[in-house]
């Protein structure tokens, strides 16, 4: 939602937003994700494709969970913030692009480059603006703002009407669990019933 609002909010707002979860991918299929490859470059690769590198061009590529990408890709991306260009997976001309970069990590990057996991150039290089945003144990007051958009964008999608009773804060000593998704939005919307079928019982 913060990589959402930065992009909205920026001078690149026009341009596409696209995101990519650098943890839900395996290193061959994050490299294509990212660059694009052209035809015959691995088994498999039928036709030329572009990445999403390509796709984001004049706009924001949000880099999500940025901690669990492998080296050889780091060097890749290293590259492509110093020089603006890279090569598709197989082949050798080089591809210009202009975007910007956003990263989230829910790892400590430090640690990562003391462990040689991380390569410190690169964390010099997208550690420009940092902005540390605390877990949702510690800031359990955005819970109900959280709950109420996640519910009016499943209204939206779905084309419910479904309404919560206003919702408050929760107690500071309750536990709140490390991860808030949006799954959680969308399960509560399923089991409150909309206003326009509550009846007052006669």
């Amino acid at each position: 939602m913060v990589a959402d609002a930065i992009h909205l909010h920026g001078a690149r707002k026009q341009g596409p937003f696209i995101r990519l979860n650098c943890a839900a991918l395996n290193p061959a299929v994050l490299e294509s994700e990212m660059f694009g490859h052209v035809k015959g470059a691995f088994t498999g690769a039928h036709s030329n494709r572009i990445g999403r590198f390509e796709a984001v061009h004049q706009g924001s590529f949000f880099l999500d969970e940025i901690g669990d990408m492998p080296m050889p890709l780091q060097t890749k991306l290293l590259r492509v913030l110093e020089s603006g260009q890279f090569e598709r997976v197989g082949d050798i001309a080089p591809v210009r692009v202009d975007v910007r970069i956003i990263t989230a990590t829910n790892k400590n990057l430090e640690v990562l480059i003391e462990n040689n996991e991380f390569r410190q150039d690169l964390f010099y290089r997208i550690n420009v603006l940092p902005i540390y945003l605390p877990p949702l144990r510690q800031r359990s007051e955005d819970i109900p703002l959280l709950v109420n958009t996640f519910i009016r964008q499943c209204n939206q999608s779905t084309g419910k009407t479904s309404k919560c009773q206003p919702c408050h804060g929760v107690e500071p000593d309750e536990k709140i669990p490390d991860r808030f998704t949006k799954n959680v939005g969308i399960q509560v919307i399923y089991f409150i019933k909309p206003h326009s079928t509550q009846r007052k019982n006669s």
